[in-house]
């Protein structure tokens, strides 16, 4: 692998599909935020320490068999994407003293997303437990007990009517509480932005091994999603932290070592919030009287419709002006005064992934069947040669 002098890179990958990001969703939310919260932390309200902690004792107990002296124990990590609801089934080994290793993992999807039920939350009953029926098969019956299940909802539950959305976790939390695995008071909830961020970035660092290993340089990460961006890496440098905004730095415990994060959600930057606003548009809003969005940032001869959020706009390409400046000074427009830049960025490697994967796949800049290929100068010179 070559790299770029005193420059960070940026890799393009799909973190181990369709692991994704719940690996480190559930090492944060079941380790950090129930088993090894700090009362320091005050941005992280845990309700479940106290469960998190008898979790903590009884999967260190006589129950967890050994593996070539490992200590074994599972977890359930459910994501509700606003397409389909996924189960992921990890087992790890933990020797003694040292960080988790992840050695199994199942995976099981179901369509459409929890969001399909708003009007008739029932039925979102049945393939919540036949997800759940998949986690019984893979874990030891000894283990169900002292095996943690949590859910996470993301973009599909944001986008209903808060009513809606709560009618929907309660569902799935009474399912939840009738299962015999265990649950704390928050096991169901919608995701934050900065939840997102810090998943991320666990999971990038551990499948990476830089949390496994005292003294190794972690990496960053960059998650682009449809309705918003995050940032996650630690700052090595002072300055970082002393410039960075309200907001932009969170702390974590884990694995016996404090981290001072730079993370941050930009909301309305993702792909397809982003591409709305460049169009003229604005979030939620059909267009009145039918008419186009018209946007210097279109080929003039361009005419179509593009359909977001359940809205279908037309648009169309603007036929007048220096079409490069004008759109330029559109994208400007909206980012502007919405994004924190920092110079530490340029020194550190970061993993890009999400649709930044999906849309370099697929104008063939990486192989679609491989986690990332491919690595691409952080500053934007290029292509650099990867493995």
């Amino acid at each position: 692998m070559r790299k770029i002098p005193n420059h960070g890179t940026l890799r393009m990958t799909k973190v181990a599909y369709p692991l994704g990001l719940c690996l480190g969703l559930f090492i944060y939310v079941v380790y950090i935020k129930w088993h090894r919260a700090s009362a320091t932390q005050a941005f992280f309200t845990i309700a479940g320490a106290a469960s998190g902690a008898r979790w903590g004792q009884q999967a260190r107990s006589s129950l967890g068999s050994a593996i070539r002296g490992h200590e074994v124990f599972y977890g359930i990590m459910f994501d509700a994407g606003s397409t389909g609801t996924r189960v992921h089934v990890f087992q790890f080994a933990q020797p003694p003293g040292e960080t988790p290793t992840l050695t199994h993992e199942t995976f099981k999807a179901l369509k459409p997303g929890l969001s399909a039920y708003a009007d008739d939350v029932e039925k979102s009953a049945q393939g919540i437990q036949e997800l759940l029926d998949v986690a019984k098969q893979e874990i030891p019956f000894d283990f169900w007990k002292v095996t943690p299940l949590v859910l996470k909802a993301t973009a599909g539950l944001r986008l209903l009517p808060g009513e809606k959305a709560h009618k929907l976790l309660q569902k799935v939390k009474e399912v939840f509480k009738a299962s015999p695995f265990l649950v704390g008071d928050d096991c169901v909830s919608i995701m934050n932005g900065t939840d997102e961020g810090v998943s991320a970035w666990i999971t990038v660092n551990f499948l990476t091994g830089s949390l496994k290993t005292p003294g190794r340089s972690s990496v960053g990460m960059l998650d682009l999603g449809g309705g918003s961006t995050q940032i996650t890496f630690l700052p090595r440098v002072e300055g970082t932290l002393q410039a960075s905004p309200p907001g932009h730095l969170t702390a974590l415990q884990m694995f016996n070592r404090t981290y001072k994060l730079y993370s941050y959600s930009y909301l309305g930057l993702g792909l397809m919030s982003a591409r709305l606003a460049i169009l003229g548009g604005v979030e939620g809003k059909p267009v009145k009287d039918g008419k186009d969005l018209v946007s210097p940032c279109l080929s003039p001869s361009f005419k179509g419709e593009w359909e977001h959020a359940e809205i279908t706009y037309r648009i169309s390409g603007q036929k007048a002006g220096s079409l490069y400046e004008l759109c330029a000074s559109r994208v400007s427009e909206v980012l502007r005064n919405k994004v924190h830049r920092t110079e530490e960025v340029k020194h550190v490697d970061f993993y890009a992934f999400s649709y930044y994967y999906d849309l370099a796949a697929s104008v063939g800049l990486i192989g679609k069947d491989r986690g990332w290929l491919g690595i691409v100068d952080f500053l934007g010179r290029g292509p650099v040669t990867g493995e």
